[in-house]
């Protein structure tokens, strides 16, 4: 049985102090976004959510998720079983790639896919040739989606696995297995809680973005406009009750998604 010395003084003093600021600076703003949301009723507040284009918005915001997200945690998974599982020359670069997203900021990344993409782009006038259309569509807001969340799950699968080393996955080879069956068998057991963690990092990022698909997405009504998007543009529409009424939705969300988070942390080292 575990026991706890009591907290003197000071330490008690600390935690007052830290659920202070945690409520000034959480809590507060969580309640002003659903207090101005709420403020004309139910009625009003569901007719916004309802509004078509905010609807349009939030299913354009989870299908960009139910989209990237697995291709991401797939990627990670591949780049991540290469750097710890070999050693070749270049190794250490790809890792820098790896993380090269995570230190870019989101507006240079769509300006880099505009540059790319974009009628006057490096790429974009062979594929407007093509009858391809990649800027200002949904396909632009998965591309760079992608992009920057690309780091996610392999920055928290590449330190597992390391630590983890190979000893396991020798010893199914030396008993016959193969190399899908040592992947399904033993690797994937061992860092699926990992890949888990880097699911719900990701699919917090591709849902709350703004910078990088502000950029690529033209930001059209009822047709490229992402959740975060649609808030900004409610906000200088001077809806304030609908934006903020979207804004409770990607709150809701995000509240999900850290009570995910927590859940999968205690689960991983309960």
């Amino acid at each position: 049985m575990t026991t706890h010395a009591p907290h003197s003084p000071g330490a008690i003093a600390l935690i007052v102090l830290a659920f202070i600021l945690a409520g000034l600076i959480l809590v507060t703003p969580l309640a002003l976004i659903f207090s101005f949301a709420l403020r004309e009723g139910m009625a009003v507040y569901f007719a916004n959510i309802l509004e078509p284009n905010t609807l349009h918005a939030i299913w354009l915001t989870v299908m960009t998720a139910i989209i990237v997200v697995p291709i991401n945690i797939v990627v990670g998974a591949s780049l991540a079983w290469l750097v710890t599982r070999f050693r070749f020359r270049g190794r250490q670069l790809l890792i820098s790639l790896i993380e090269l997203p995570a230190s870019m900021s989101p507006i240079v990344a769509g300006v880099v896919y505009l540059f790319l993409y974009g009628g006057q782009g490096l790429l974009g006038p062979t594929l407007q040739g093509l009858g391809i259309q990649v800027m200002f569509t949904p396909l632009a807001i998965v591309l760079v989606s992608l992009f920057v969340t690309a780091p996610f799950a392999a920055r928290e699968l590449i330190p597992l696995m390391s630590q983890q080393g190979t000893e396991d996955e020798e010893a199914a080879l030396s008993l016959g297995a193969n190399g899908w069956q040592m992947f399904w068998f033993v690797t994937l057991p061992n860092i699926s809680w990992a890949m888990a963690y880097g699911a719900v990092l990701t699919n917090a990022r591709v849902m709350g973005e703004f910078g990088a698909v502000s950029v690529v997405s033209g930001a059209i009504r009822g047709q490229t406009n992402t959740l975060p998007l649609q808030i900004n543009l409610l906000f200088n529409d001077f809806n304030v009750t609908g934006a903020f009424a979207a804004a409770s939705t990607l709150t809701l969300i995000a509240v999900l998604t850290l009570l995910l988070k927590s859940i999968l942390e205690s689960r991983r080292h309960g």
